[in-house]
Formats: structure tokens, C-alpha cells, sequence
């Protein structure tokens, strides 16, 4: 074995050794010195590759567009404006939240309790949470963030969801809500972000949409406020969001965010196309989507649980209170069709306002399908008759409420006598003193003579008289009914508003959908005229006074759902969003077990009967849910979000996002 021991060749030796070899065996040796290193680096990248995974670094910016501007990145009033939600998403946080998958989870909560059938909730923080300013966060924070919103003089736009909610202080941890009903959709008002106390709490109600915390706010989620960009008008241009370093979960991978702002969609793509931005949503039609270069971005499609429907008001509309012709507007609309023309590929046609396929419910037991002929059919039968214009028509005849019954003379008085000298009063020649006392004397029976011989022809002649009597018998009667008392008719046009909201000049979806729908009813015979209002003066012109007979709007649910506020009678007023006047006593006691059973199953079957409830009445068509349209540049990864309640909450897995990677071993 005493080979083991020789040395390795000298420098010398290794020269002596190529010396010796031949051409053909140097170039021998080296094939196999250069195939040895290779299968060395071969097999070692091989282990390397084998024995490590890629993960997130950290790392990159992240710059995000956005059509319009922020001005109150505050929970007190961030829902009136897509901008300010997005940022309050990314800075605040909430007693709970909603995961990538749609699910209510704890945020600042560390645990809760539901007590008494769901009347009261406990909350219980996190130890240790802090402000992006270093300060404390407890429950005093929680308690003046839910006393704001509720008090009247902050003029929040949530202050309705908080109305009638208890709130005390239980340590300097712990929350208590007091309901006055049980309720199993009180998780999801605790989404809610909350506001820090020693920020706001020295600022006045009148001075709170004035602060210039509003724009530099002080909050508690995984970014903070670091640089605001204005152009020379002072409008912001765009705003640079860093990593707060007091988050009390994991810490985001991107470092750094920026949002541009831009004042449509085509400033906006035009920005991509020229990779000035990497992400955006686009929510107006396909056209826009055609106007994108290239495949270097990821389209996340997330489903959204809303509706857009147009909703009836009887009140407006006499003739929308007749369920036939609500069932006959309902069968001559093409859902398919308005997705494909105005919608290709982003959305659905929906028949519930419960939406069965993102809750799992049983899908309607009746639902209306597109039927021309059917519709004409319900119309017709309905007395609405199709004239050469090709618009419907339907004439009412109507009975007097009043005719002239009995004989009447001298001394006779009360009520038929008023309505005898009212009716002679209308001809001064025959009544110039116009006296209603509802006494027959001696000048209504001269009033009544006079008559009497001005249409002697009908009233004297025939029964072989040349003067008037004075007396109100049959022939009398029969003409005072026929100039007094006749029956009238008034003619019915299927004709209507349909009022709706524009955004933007560049978004016009809705006003799309109401056109083709226009269309749609003039086939069979109805007449509709667009009425399309901004949508910054809808809520009041419209949506408030209930100012339409017809409204095509979106309505937004919850993932723990709750239909009442749409659809529950005590919401038929402002505030309340019963946007069709709807009323039927069993479905508002369906509407109540839902939102008071915290048993999932009949929660269940009461939801699924209101469903059918409703959609047997008719108060609403609806026609589509639309998808959600995000997109991101390709080398953002690790978006996972896959259902979300508002456009914001595409960030509720932000800490995931990654841009750059690296290799750890496994």
C-alpha cells in the first residue's frame, strides 16, 4: 500500500510529462481533463439546483397607476374614492381582514369571542402593536375610531353600518360590542381600518376633511406615507409608499411602492405601453384592452361579488307596478347578449341577487329567459296594443267617480245638489250667480230651466215640451252626466326613463348597457330613453330622492353575505338602498333570520327562498357580474388573490408580492 504515500508531481514532472506525450495523446488527455470538469460542474450545479428552491427576496419597486387622485387616505371617508381605498388598504389595518382567498381573518385581533348568539363580540389586540410613528396602538384607538364614524357631525359615509353598535373599553387589549340584534355579518364590519387616536383626537369635526393627516396619514399596516410628488398646480402627480418598519406581521418583499396618477384609461395605457407604470386595472370595455402592446403581463382575472341590475320604481312609474310588464321587460332582455357585445370575456349573466355561483347556494327555481315572442305574448294579454310605430299602447276607460243617480227639485239638498250647480256653474249663461250651497231653491231652478232649453233637442223635445221644468229627471240627468259626469279614458305608453351613471368620458360601460338595452325593448314595443348623469352627482340627484323609473346600478356584496340593505322594506328610504321599493313581508323575515343566524345552514335556506321570493315578483332585472381586471408586469410575482369585496382589497396579500428571488437550501 505504499502507493498511497507517493507525492504529487512536481511542476517539473508535469512539464516532463507533457514533453513526452505525443500530439494525438495531448489532445487525448485534454478531451478528457475538459469532459472530467465538465461532469464536475454538471453534477454539482445538478445537486445545487436539486437541494435548493427558489424564494422571494427582497427587493424592487413597484410602481402601480391609478385614474385619479387621492384626497382623504383616512377609513373615515376612504370609501367614497377607488384611490383613497387602495391607499388605506396598503397603510391601515383592521381588527380583521380579508385573506387572498376571500376569508374574514384577524388582523390586529389576536382572538375573539362571539357571546349571546351573536349579540356581543369580544376582541382581544395583539400585544405589542405599534403606530408607523412609534406609539402604542390599544383599544382606545379601536373605541374613537368606531365613536367618530358613528357621531353625525363627522358626516361619515359608513356611519350607517355602525349605527346602534355598543362599544366599551375591557383592557387596554380588549374591545366589547354590544348589538341590538344578533348578527352574523358583524365580522365584516370589523374589516374596518382603524385610525390612531393621538393623531385625530384633538382635531375638530369640521376640521377633519381638512387635515393634512389625510394626505400624510399615521398608520399601522405592512406601508407608510414617504414622499408626495406635486406638479406645479398642485395637483399630485404620484405618491411613494415604504415599508413600515413597526408591521406587525410579516414584512412586505417590495420595498418600495409608488402610485401615478393619471386623469383617464388612456393616459393610463399609454403608460404601460411605455413601462412607466406595472400594474393597473382597466374597468371600461374591450376596446381599451385592445389598445395594450405586447404579452409581457399577467392578467388577474378576480371575481368580485356584485351585480349590476336595473331596478324599477313603481312609485315613478305607475305602469312598472304591473307585474306583467315587469315580466315582459324581464323576457325580451338578451343577457348573453350584452356580455358579448359589451363585455366579451369579463364577465357573467346573473339571475339572483344572491349569486349563487360565488356562494354555493341552489340556483333559482325560476329564472327568466330571453323570449322575444313571450314577452309580446304577456304585453298583449296585458290590454298593450302594438300601434303602427311599433311602440304599445294601452287605453283605460274610467268611470266617474260621481254621476248624477237621482230626481231632484225644489227643496231638495246635500251632496248631488252641490254637484248640480257645480256642473251648471260651468256655464255662466246658465248659472251666472255660481252659488253652491247644495240647496235646491228657486235660483238653481232657474239655472236648471235655462239648461234645459239650451239643449232642448235631447232634454224637452223628445218627451213633446217646449220650456223647461225645473226638475231634474231622467233626460236631465242622462245630460248633465254626459257633459259633467262622462267616463274618461286615459291612454297608457310603455314608455320610460332609464337613468344611469358615467365615471369617466372614457368609461362608459353603463351607458353602453343601457343603449343595448334600449334596443333590446323596442322590440317589443317599449320606448326608453337614456338619461345617463356623472356619477359624482348621482347619490344626490338621484339615488337619494329615488329621482327615476327605471336605474341600472351595481350593488356590491360582502363575502359574508347580506342582501338586507338592498332588499329588507325598512331600507326603502334614504339612506336605506332598496333601490326598487321593494316589499313583501315574508321575504323581509327571511331577510332577518339570515342576518341574525349564525347557523350556516339556515342561513342557507333562508336566503335561497328569499331568492326565489323575490325573482317570483319581479322587482329587478338582473343582467351581469363583471370580473375584476388587474394586470402586472410579468416579473411581479406571488399575487394569489383570487376573490375580493372592493377593487382595494387586490392588495390583501401585498406581503406575498415579490419581484426579485433567490436560492436557499432546502
Amino acid at each position: 500500500m505504499s502507493f498511497l504515500f507517493l507525492k504529487w508531481p512536481s511542476k517539473l514532472q508535469w512539464r516532463q510529462f507533457f514533453k513526452v506525450l505525443s500530439k494525438k495523446e495531448k489532445i487525448v488527455f485534454f478531451v478528457f481533463l475538459f469532459l472530467a470538469f465538465s461532469s464536475f460542474l454538471f453534477l454539482s450545479n445538478n445537486f445545487y439546483l436539486k437541494n435548493t428552491e427558489i424564494k422571494p427576496a427582497k427587493g424592487g419597486t413597484y410602481i402601480e397607476g391609478v385614474v385619479g387622485s387621492p384626497r382623504f387616505i383616512n377609513p373615515l371617508y376612504s370609501q367614497t374614492n377607488d384611490v383613497d381605498r387602495d391607499l388605506t388598504e396598503l397603510i391601515y389595518s383592521g381588527l380583521m381582514k380579508h385573506n387572498e382567498e376571500g376569508k374574514v381573518v384577524i388582523d390586529l385581533a389576536k382572538e375573539y369571542k362571539i357571546i349571546e348568539d351573536g349579540k356581543i363580540f369580544e376582541f382581544y389586540l395583539k400585544e405589542n402593536l405599534l403606530w408607523s410613528d412609534g406609539k402604542s396602538l390599544t383599544a382606545d384607538d379601536v373605541i374613537f375610531t368606531i365613536k367618530t364614524i358613528q357621531d353625525p357631525s363627522s358626516k361619515s359615509p359608513i356611519r350607517a353600518s355602525w349605527l346602534g353598535v355598543k362599544v366599551e373599553k375591557i383592557s387596554d387589549l380588549g374591545i366589547r360590542f354590544e348589538l341590538k340584534n344578533s348578527s352574523a355579518v358583524f365580522l365584516e364590519n370589523c374589516t374596518l381600518k382603524i385610525m390612531p387616536k393621538h393623531i385625530w383626537e384633538d382635531i375638530s369635526d369640521q376640521n377633519f376633511s381638512l387635515s393634512i393627516y389625510n394626505l400624510k396619514p399615521i398608520g399601522s399596516g405592512p406601508y407608510k406615507v414617504k414622499k408626495i410628488t406635486q406638479d406645479k398646480e398642485g395637483n399630485i402627480k404620484s405618491l411613494e409608499l415604504t415599508i413600515n418598519s413597526n408591521y406587525y406581521g410579516n414584512l412586505p418583499n417590495i420595498p418600495k411602492i409608488i402610485f401615478s396618477f393619471f386623469k383617464n384609461e388612456d393616459e393610463l395605457i399609454f403608460a404601460f405601453n411605455s413601462n412607466q407604470i406595472k400594474g393597473f386595472s382597466l374597468i371600461s370595455s374591450s376596446e381599451k384592452h385592445q389598445n395594450l402592446k405586447g404579452n409581457d403581463f399577467s392578467n388577474n382575472r378576480l371575481l368580485m361579488p356584485r351585480y349590476f341590475a336595473v331596478f324599477f320604481n313603481p312609485d315613478e312609474s305607475k305602469i312598472l307596478a304591473d307585474k306583467k310588464v315587469r315580466l315582459a321587460l324581464s323576457y325580451g332582455t338578451n343577457k348573453e347578449e350584452i356580455i358579448n357585445l359589451v363585455l366579451p370575456n369579463q364577465g357573467r349573466t346573473v339571475d339572483s341577487p344572491i349569486l349563487p355561483e360565488i356562494y354555493g347556494f341552489e340556483n333559482p327555481s325560476k329564472i327568466y329567459e330571453f323570449d322575444l315572442e313571450k314577452a309580446k305574448q304577456i304585453l298583449e294579454e296585458a290590454g298593450f296594443i302594438e300601434k303602427e310605430n311599433g311602440m304599445r299602447e294601452k287605453v283605460i276607460r274610467k268611470e266617474p267617480a260621481f254621476q248624477f243617480k237621482s230626481d231632484l227639485q225644489v227643496g231638495s239638498q246635500e251632496s248631488e245638489v252641490q254637484e248640480l250647480q257645480k256642473c251648471l256653474t260651468k256655464d255662466p249663461d246658465v248659472y251666472p250667480e255660481g252659488e253652491i250651497t247644495g240647496y235646491f231653491g228657486e235660483k238653481t231652478k232657474e239655472a236648471v230651466i235655462k239648461f234645459q232649453e239650451k239643449y232642448k233637442e235631447e232634454i224637452l223635445t223628445p218627451y213633446g215640451l217646449t220650456a223647461g221644468t225645473g226638475r231634474v229627471l231622467k233626460s236631465t240627468r242622462d245630460k248633465l252626466n254626459q257633459l259633467c259626469a262622462a267616463p274618461s279614458e286615459e291612454t297608457l305608453s310603455l314608455s320610460f326613463t332609464l337613468t344611469t351613471s358615467v365615471a369617466t368620458t372614457t368609461n362608459q360601460i353603463l351607458a353602453e348597457v343601457a343603449n343595448l338595452l334600449k334596443n333590446q325593448w323596442g322590440k317589443i314595443g317599449i320606448n326608453i330613453e337614456v338619461k345617463v348623469i356623472d356619477s359624482k352627482l348621482f347619490p344626490e340627484e338621484i339615488i337619494r330622492p329615488r329621482n327615476y323609473e327605471m336605474i341600472l346600478f351595481g350593488q356590491g356584496l360582502e363575502l359574508i353575505l347580506d342582501p338586507f340593505p338592498y332588499w329588507h322594506s325598512s331600507q326603502i328610504k334614504d339612506p336605506g338602498l332598496n333601490l326598487a321599493g321593494y316589499e313583501n313581508k315574508e321575504s323581509d323575515k327571511l331577510l332577518e333570520e339570515a342576518r341574525q343566524s349564525l347557523n350556516e345552514e339556515k342561513r342557507k335556506i333562508a336566503l335561497e327562498k328569499f331568492q326565489n321570493i323575490l325573482i317570483e315578483d319581479a322587482p329587478a332585472i338582473f343582467l351581469y357580474s363583471p370580473d375584476y381586471l388587474y394586470l402586472t408586469s410579468k416579473e411581479i410575482k406571488g399575487v394569489s388573490v383570487k376573490i375580493i369585496t372592493d377593487p382595494s382589497k387586490r392588495f390583501s396579500d401585498i406581503e406575498n408580492w415579490y419581484i426579485k428571488t433567490k436560492r436557499v437550501w432546502r
